[in-house]
């Protein structure tokens, strides 16, 4: 680690002591795991302790783990809470994540008092995921239309959806009805033309569709 995120994790492990689960350095940044039962007070001591200063949220997130890699992670809960933060004062950067502990319920306390940039952030965490921020003041969908089911960037959403909507020239009005298209696997269809890739004349070939 650099110096700077040396400091930065001295002065994490000093402030937040036994409530980090995890603590890791990546990519020049670190990622601190805390339980959900501890995400507000770390939040508050995160903005509040003159030694981490985090004044800003610059983002808050949903991630579904759901089939991670290629695997079903059965042994945690699937949904997790990512925040990234910035301390102006300090000049270093933070990524949080607190692991939802129910996944038919994912509920975390809402941050809103503590960042007013959380607000809609978390509103769009709670319409594409369906994560449900206890404590926020407007708790309602922010992207997909009021009477949409669902959330449609779990991993299990169906890529078609559920329902589609058209106008109903009899009705006068647009109405919801049952998804009518079929899915359908597609290999797309791929023509490479002679001396492509510097390979020569290879002959042009069609893959099926």
């Amino acid at each position: 680690m650099t110096s700077k995120l040396e400091q930065l994790d001295a002065a994490l492990r000093s402030t937040l002591g036994p409530r980090i689960l995890a603590l890791d350095a990546a990519l020049g940044e670190l990622t601190l795991d805390v339980a959900p039962q501890h995400y507000r007070e770390t939040c508050l001591a995160l903005r509040d302790d003159p030694s981490l200063h985090f004044e800003q949220l610059i983002d808050l997130c949903a991630v579904d783990y759901a089939h991670y890699g290629n695997t079903l992670r059965e042994e945690e809960g699937r949904f997790v809470v990512v925040l990234h933060l910035l301390s102006l004062q300090h000049n270093w950067r933070l990524r949080l994540r607190a692991r939802c502990p129910q996944d038919d319920l994912p509920l975390v306390p809402s941050i809103t008092d503590v960042w007013n940039a959380a607000n809609w952030f978390e509103r769009e965490a709670f319409d594409l995921y369906g994560v449900v921020f206890d404590g926020h003041p407007d708790l309602r969908r922010i992207l997909t239309d009021y009477g949409f089911i669902g959330h449609p960037f779990r991993k299990d959403f169906p890529l078609s959806g559920t329902v589609e909507m058209r106008y109903d020239p009899d009705n006068k009005r647009v109405i919801y009805q049952p998804v009518t298209i079929e899915p359908r696997e597609i290999t797309p269809r791929v023509i490479r033309e002679p001396g492509y890739g510097g390979l020569g004349d290879v002959p042009r070939t069609t893959q099926g569709h």
